[in-house]
C-alpha cells in the first residue's frame, strides 16, 4: 500500500468518524433547543395568563412545582395545570 492511499483512507476514516460525532451530538443539541423554546414559550402564557385570567377567575399560583411542570411541558403542562388548579 502506497503512502497517498494510506493517508487517504486515514482522511476518509476521520471524515466519518466526524461525521457520525457531529450527529451524534446534533441530535440531544435539538431536544435541548426543542425544549428552551417550549419553556420560553410556556412561562409566557404562564405571566399572561396570570395577568389577565385572574379577572376570569383562572390563575395558577407560582411555585417550584408549577414552573418545572411548565419549564419541561411548556404550553401542554399550562393547560394540564389549568385542568388540576381550577
Amino acid at each position: 500500500m502506497s503512502v497517498e492511499l494510506g493517508v487517504f483512507l486515514t482522511f476518509c476514516g476521520t471524515l466519518i468518524l466526524l461525521f457520525l460525532l457531529g450527529k451524534t451530538l446534533l441530535v440531544p443539541l435539538k431536544i435541548i433547543l426543542k425544549m428552551m423554546v417550549n419553556s420560553l414559550l410556556g412561562a409566557i402564557l404562564l405571566v399572561v395568563l396570570n395577568a389577565f385570567g385572574s379577572a376570569a377567575g383562572l390563575m395558577i399560583p407560582l411555585n417550584l412545582v408549577n414552573a418545572v411542570t411548565v419549564g419541561v411541558l411548556g404550553v401542554p403542562g399550562i393547560i394540564m395545570l389549568l385542568l388540576f388548579c381550577n
